[in-house]
C-alpha cells in the first residue's frame, strides 16, 4: 500500500509545482514583458497618473455634456462582480417597459431621430465600453449644446474615434465611450 501511495504523493506534489506554480507565473511573466497595458487591464489613466478606468469595461455617465454608453443590466450598472445580461427574453414586460421608457427619454432629448438600437438595449455582459457610431451621432446634439460646441465639430471628433472592424469585417464599427469622452474634454475643457 505504501509503495504505490509514495508515487502518488510524488507525482500530485510535482504536478502541484509545475502546473499550479511555474506555468502560471510563466504565462503572467510572459504577458508582463510582451502585453504589460493588456495585462494589467488596460487601464487608462489621467495627465496625472490616476486611474480613470478601463477601456475594456463600461462606465455610467450621466451628465449632460458626456456620451452616455449602453444601458447596463450588471448589477446597479456597469457593476463588475455582477456582470450579466438581464436574461429577459423580448417578451418580457419589465424589459418592454424599460425599454419604451429609454426611447420616450430619448426621443424627448432629440425628436424625430431615429433612435440606434444599442441605445435601449444592454450587451451580454453588462459592461460594454462602446457604443455604434450612429448612437454616437445621436447624442451629439446634446453635447453640442451643452458644450456650446458646433454639432459639426462634435461629429467630425466623433468620427476620429470610430474603430474600424478587425481586418475589416470582424465586427462591427464601435466608438470606446470613455475615449470619446475623454477626446471630448480635451477639445472642449468642461466648464470652458
Amino acid at each position: 500500500m505504501l509503495s504505490h501511495l509514495r508515487p502518488a504523493l510524488a507525482s500530485m506534489g510535482l504536478f502541484t509545482a509545475l502546473l499550479g506554480l511555474a506555468y502560471p507565473l510563466a504565462v503572467t511573466g510572459v504577458a508582463q514583458a510582451a502585453f504589460p497595458t493588456q495585462a494589467n487591464g488596460s487601464l487608462v489613466r489621467d495627465a496625472g497618473g490616476k486611474v480613470i478606468g478601463s477601456a475594456l469595461i463600461g462606465q455610467a455617465f450621466a451628465k449632460p455634456e458626456y456620451f452616455y454608453g449602453r444601458p447596463s443590466a450588471a448589477g446597479n450598472g456597469y457593476d463588475a462582480t455582477a456582470s450579466s445580461g438581464s436574461n429577459m427574453g423580448p417578451l418580457n414586460d419589465k424589459l418592454i417597459a424599460r425599454e419604451k421608457n429609454d426611447a420616450a427619454a430619448l426621443r424627448a432629448e432629440n425628436p424625430g431621430a431615429v433612435i440606434p438600437a444599442d441605445a435601449v438595449t444592454t450587451s451580454a455582459s453588462g459592461l460594454d465600453p462602446d457604443i455604434s457610431p450612429a448612437n454616437a451621432r445621436f447624442q451629439a446634439p446634446r453635447i453640442a449644446k451643452a458644450r456650446g460646441a458646433p454639432a459639426t465639430e462634435i461629429e467630425a471628433l466623433i468620427a476620429g474615434q470610430v474603430q474600424r472592424p478587425l481586418l475589416g469585417f470582424i465586427g462591427q464599427p464601435r466608438v470606446n465611450v470613455l475615449a470619446l469622452n475623454r477626446a471630448l474634454d480635451a477639445r472642449y475643457p468642461k466648464g470652458g
